[in-house]
């Protein structure tokens, strides 16, 4: 299983992929690609929204993944700065439907539990144990990579779990 996940944000937007490699008798996991979709604060909304989705279309076409997972909107006080984060997790979904790929997603809480084991880690701790998980010597840079990864890695350990209930 491929995944492409994605960390939304209205200055960078994360990306990351990751594969499982069942050949072994332990599945394991894979690093593939990281990086981030940097925006313009002197753009307009619309060329950001553009920009994010040509780059995450191109990224998907490259890496083929099975499935993209996305994290849900994190509630806060300022309803301006959610609108925008919806707008940019819209077009992250769009660009996965136009690739004809399924979209998950997971509580920021859900994430930190599968990446860390603790709902309420650190960020930090959330990039040492995607850079450990993934046998990386280094955390992905910028953050919204490592993000991404884990957001990935939530979907793949959510899956094999269903996959297990299944059997």
């Amino acid at each position: 299983m491929r995944v492409f996940g994605v960390d939304c944000g209205t200055e960078f937007t994360g990306y990351g992929v990751v594969e499982v490699d069942d050949s072994a008798r332990t599945p394991k996991l894979r690093y593939l690609c990281a990086g981030a979709v940097k925006l313009s604060k002197k753009d307009s909304t619309a060329v950001r929204l553009a920009q994010v989705y040509s780059e995450l279309i191109a990224l998907m076409q490259l890496w083929q993944p099975e499935m993209v997972a996305i994290e849900e909107v994190f509630f806060s006080a300022n309803a301006k700065s959610a609108l925008k984060l919806g707008q940019v997790r819209g077009v992250a979904m769009l660009a996965a439907a136009n690739c004809g790929l399924t979209v998950a997603e997971y509580a920021p809480l859900s994430i930190k539990s599968a990446v860390v084991g603790y709902g309420l880690a650190a960020k930090e701790q959330v990039q040492f144990m995607v850079a450990r998980l993934l046998e990386l010597d280094e955390a992905p840079k910028p953050a919204d990579a490592a993000d991404a990864l884990a957001i990935a890695i939530c979907h793949i350990h959510h899956a094999q779990t269903a996959e297990m209930v299944r059997r």
